[in-house]
């Protein structure tokens, strides 16, 4: 197997290393850390390229431990933010933690010997320290001048927002973090984003320092799509690891959506899929982008990778469905997510147990303007209820005909859809 170095340098993982020859330094198992903030009770695909770093690191024989932030959520990292967040009380950081630590016990193994991954929440070293008592021991260690140097504190130190004293003390947590995991796990490494870099070069200085010994840091670059939009956010905001936040399918088309300039980046950063077989599809963008067949790759990989081959499988069909496929075993969850855009009418219930004609239902839904043209439309074959043909024109619809818990989908022509909402 490839130095982990070599694989994440040829996969586009590594931007800046606190030391060139970082790669002759690794020749025996190192234990690596990045940390997540709990600012939600999930993470989001922004998140995710750090939870495959800690996997690349993971599979080339090293051990991973993922630090969530339950005391330094409650400050707020300055670094690549233009004002102050607002802080989180402990009973939410509690909730968020736990949900976190249930997606990345999906991606990392916590079972091996030799390997097995620690989810850790730097609140347990951090929250025990009296003020003074980290002033003395952790605070002497730092010269202003170099915390004033940092880039991430200088951008908000120029800013209107300015920088709190709180959020300029960051650096010191995060710094004795990594401090703390040297003396009780020997962990020499830590990866971050390229913002993270004056925090990770704060705890190799500390531990320089007060250990006299050697840690490195590696950072991977911010991930930015080709058009300038922000990677991971869409018209609907964070794409979310979450199934009840993102639904397979809109995290499918997220994926299958991608820029042919940016498929084969994400290709590499997102699946473990060998990089001969990504050079391919690299060839195929070039030569058949229409077939967007290295989109289709990605997509199923990363789906299939977060919400298991059952995410997988409900996204396709959910797609499918689209084109026309007749509905059925879906959630209003499913449902909702795949028509999102589309518009909805709610019905009481109980009209479900008498029924609702089938000419009804298209003139309360504005599918059709009047019965009369709902009926035109009947006979001349252009109406549907979950992708299912409507011939007759005396059609009831009734709990039968729902395609979920409670929605059902009515189709006029090819693509005017409507989903009636029963409550």
């Amino acid at each position: 197997m490839a130095h982990i170095i070599e694989t994440l340098t040829e996969r586009g993982f590594v931007s800046q290393l606190s030391d060139q020859d970082l790669a002759k330094k690794i020749t025996q198992p190192v234990t690596v850390y990045a940390g997540f903030d709990p600012t939600s009770d999930s993470l989001h695909i922004g998140s995710l390229l750090q939870i495959m770093l800690l996997a690349q690191f993971q599979r080339h024989g090293h051990r991973p431990i993922a630090v969530v932030g339950g005391a330094t959520a409650m400050i707020g990292d300055p670094s690549g933010k233009s004002e102050e967040r607002n802080l989180l009380d402990e009973e939410t950081i509690a909730k968020n933690l736990a949900g976190i630590r249930s997606q990345l016990e999906k991606h990392l193994d916590f079972e091996s010997k030799e390997t097995g991954a620690l989810v850790v929440n730097n609140a347990d070293w951090i929250h025990p320290f009296r003020f003074v008592d980290f002033l003395r021991d952790v605070g002497k260690n730092f010269r202003m001048g170099e915390m004033l140097g940092k880039e991430s504190v200088r951008k908000r130190l120029d800013s209107e927002a300015g920088l709190s004293f709180t959020e300029f003390s960051y650096q010191l947590l995060q710094a004795y973090d990594f401090l703390h995991l040297f003396r009780e796990h020997n962990c020499t490494l830590q990866v971050g984003g390229d913002d993270q870099w004056g925090n990770i070069t704060a705890g190799t200085m500390l531990i320089r320092k007060v250990e006299g010994a050697a840690a490195y840091g590696l950072t991977s670059p911010l991930i930015t799509k080709s058009d300038g939009s922000k990677f991971g956010k869409t018209e609907g905001g964070n794409v979310w690891l979450d199934p009840e936040k993102t639904s397979s399918y809109q995290f499918y088309q997220y994926w299958i959506n991608s820029e042919d300039s940016d498929v084969v980046k994400l290709l590499k950063y997102f699946t473990f899929l060998p990089i001969e077989q990504i050079h391919e599809l690299e060839k195929q963008v070039a030569t058949e982008p229409e077939k967007r067949e290295a989109q289709k790759v990605l997509a199923e990989e990363v789906t299939k990778l977060i919400h298991g081959e059952d995410g997988l499988q409900k996204a396709l069909q959910a797609s499918r469905v689209l084109f026309g496929e007749e509905i059925s075993g879906l959630s209003d969850a499913d449902l909702s997510g795949i028509f999102a855009d589309v518009p909805s009418t709610k019905i009481e219930q109980s009209r479900l147990n008498e029924g609702i004609l089938i000419i009804d239902a298209l003139a309360e839904s504005k599918l059709c303007s009047s019965k009369g043209e709902a009926k035109r439309a009947v006979k001349e074959g252009g109406v549907y209820v979950n992708n299912s043909r409507v011939s007759e024109l005396d059609a009831t619809l009734t709990s039968e005909h729902l395609a979920s818990e409670t929605i059902m989908v009515l189709r006029r022509g090819k693509k005017k859809y409507h989903l009636l909402k029963f409550e």
